[in-house]
């Protein structure tokens, strides 16, 4: 397949979603967004996909908690359709609010850790807006087929990946579903805030499950698909591809 078909997911409180559809795009792949409801009354509109998305914003005010309604939603109704996809080879990317919909799902980071780890509160208790330094960890994943340090922004409240159990969290880092970390300014994992904005366990910024093909992250590769969008675009190497569109490209050369 030369051009995946990407889904982006919207509902209620979303706000990302047009950014996400044109970094799908730019990436390469034909990309489009569709409410929830549409999905929710014809499930089989998500056959004419490989690449569905759940993008940032604050779904459904965040009221019962961030992601929580819309998960419920989606595995309510859509769990069987969500299975034959990702069994077919379907790629399932969450950012932000995204991320937080599928732990809450159990989607991420999935079996056998299913329902073991969560998103809480920040560390500093309140919403933290800024770039950051993510060390990636390539080989799991096709989003995060990189080696080299990026940048992102993150706009978050509600970020610190935790974990019932320290065994699950060692068991998640010896099988490569962490494939983002926060770094520091020497591309070490850090704990430290601000460079670690949200207290995550062992750094973590993102993970994937065990295929790798279904995967989420706290910072947003949407806002950073131009070079223009870095606030020191002008010290950055010319030639460099924006850090942001490499997750989606990653995932498109996939299906190539």
């Amino acid at each position: 397949m030369a051009t995946p078909r990407a889904l982006v997911i919207r509902a209620p409180g979303t706000n990302c979603d047009e950014e996400t559809v044109a970094a799908w795009t730019q990436a390469g792949a034909l990309a489009e967004t569709a409410h929830v409801n549409q999905l929710l009354s014809t499930p089989s509109f998500l056959d004419r996909f490989q690449i569905l998305t759940f993008p940032g914003g604050f779904s459904y005010g965040d009221d019962l908690g961030a992601g929580r309604i819309l998960a419920a939603r989606v595995t309510t109704a859509l769990g069987e359709e969500l299975r034959r996809f990702h069994e077919r080879g379907g790629l399932i990317a969450g950012i932000c609010n995204g991320f937080q919909v599928l732990v809450r799902a159990g989607l991420l980071p999935g079996d056998p850790h299913r329902g073991s780890t969560t998103l809480a509160h920040n560390d500093s208790a309140r919403f933290e807006a800024r770039w950051i330094r993510l060390l990636p960890l390539p080989g799991r994943s096709p989003f995060v087929s990189f080696s080299e340090p990026i940048e992102l922004p993150v706009a978050h409240g509600e970020g610190k990946f935790l974990v019932n159990d320290s065994g699950r969290l060692a068991d998640l880092e010896r099988h490569h579903q962490i494939v983002l970390r926060y770094g520091d300014d020497q591309n070490r994992p850090t704990q430290r805030y601000p460079a670690n904005p949200n207290g995550s366990l062992l750094a973590v910024a993102g993970v994937c499950d065990p295929s790798g093909r279904i995967f989420g992250l706290m910072p947003h590769p949407e806002r950073y698909t131009r070079r223009e969008h870095h606030p020191r675009w002008t010290r950055r190497e010319a030639n460099r591809a924006p850090d942001g569109l490499r997750v989606f490209s990653g995932a498109v050369d996939y299906w190539r």
